[in-house]
């Protein structure tokens, strides 16, 4: 009989490709995998994996196979959050995935809160781009994710829930007393942004006018951190959304955030989650300690 167990193997095998890393994802023995996969193409007929000394291989066949396991784990999981949906909200564990631009200006900022209303709340974090978030949220590795939008997300609910500007960001003998930066400014200057992949940039892109072509002209960085360093270090400019300004701004006197004399809002943040998911009461509590954190630090 084919068993959940098997199946989660299988797809640790495929996410990995390596039996050993996989078995230690499942904290069992690699030899346990093997056997349980094994076992299961056994019962099955049909070779799952290609395997030899370097490399683990998925066949075919296999593809559809985990592809059909992984529905059915996903159908698992939302039967049993069903059953526990009546439940106190957050009173079960939630995974949630943030992406890097967010996770570090929200997250402080909510968990004060959640201690205060929630203290039951299990969260699980997972910081990742805003792409393997949205495959995640689908494959139902994690029950939903904080992106920027506008991004892609077909199929999938999303739940806005605040909206904010870019600021240019400079040092002080360089713009002492502006207060607004026009799109041909922050053109016309070196501008610093995240490597490809990070969802801002192409948000800054937009919000600027200013054509892809540009941006590979730009040196490329992976956090909002390491750009203003780079600002300071005298290297050129950058642009962070509002949130970040406090972390990344406020306590350095030899940086201005300029905003940007473009319409907003620059970006809108959002929970996106599967149409069906049944805890939707605990992410509208999230949403609601998010709204109320944010609201504060404008304040």
């Amino acid at each position: 009989m084919i068993t959940l167990k098997q199946l989660s193997y299988a797809l640790a095998a495929e996410q990995t490709l390596h039996f050993k890393k996989a078995a230690e994802s499942c904290h069992i023995s690699q030899s346990a995998l093997s056997t349980a996969l094994i076992e299961l193409e056994k019962q099955l007929g049909i070779q799952i994996f290609e395997r030899n000394n370097k490399k683990v291989l998925v066949t075919p066949l296999g593809k559809e196979v985990l592809q059909r396991s992984r529905d059915i784990l996903l159908q698992i999981k939302e039967l049993e959050q069903l059953a526990t949906s009546h439940q106190e909200v957050l009173s079960y564990p939630i995974t949630i995935g943030v992406i890097p631009t967010i996770a570090p200006f929200l997250l402080p900022r909510i968990f004060p809160l959640l201690e205060q209303h929630y203290p039951q709340a299990q969260l699980s974090l997972v910081e990742e781009q805003s792409t393997v978030l949205v495959e995640m949220v689908k494959k139902g590795e994690i029950d939903t994710a904080i992106l920027a939008l506008p991004f892609p997300c077909e199929g999938l609910l999303k739940l806005e829930f605040w909206q904010e500007d870019f600021y240019w960001i400079a040092l002080k003998d360089d713009k002492p007393t502006q207060q607004v930066v026009t799109s041909e400014e922050i053109r016309q200057s070196k501008l610093m942004l995240l490597k490809d992949g990070h969802c801002l940039k192409d948000h800054i892109l937009e919000a600027c006018k200013m054509p892809l072509e540009a941006a590979n002209h730009t040196l490329g960085a992976t956090s909002l951190n390491t750009l203003v360093q780079m600002v300071l270090g005298k290297l050129g400019t950058t642009l962070i959304p509002k949130m970040a300004l406090d972390q990344l701004i406020a306590q350095n006197p030899l940086l201005s955030a300029i905003h940007i004399d473009e319409p907003g809002p620059h970006r809108r943040i959002a929970f996106i989650m599967r149409p069906n998911y049944t805890r939707l009461a605990s992410i509208e509590a999230l949403i609601d300690i998010c709204k109320a954190a944010l609201q504060e630090s404008n304040e």
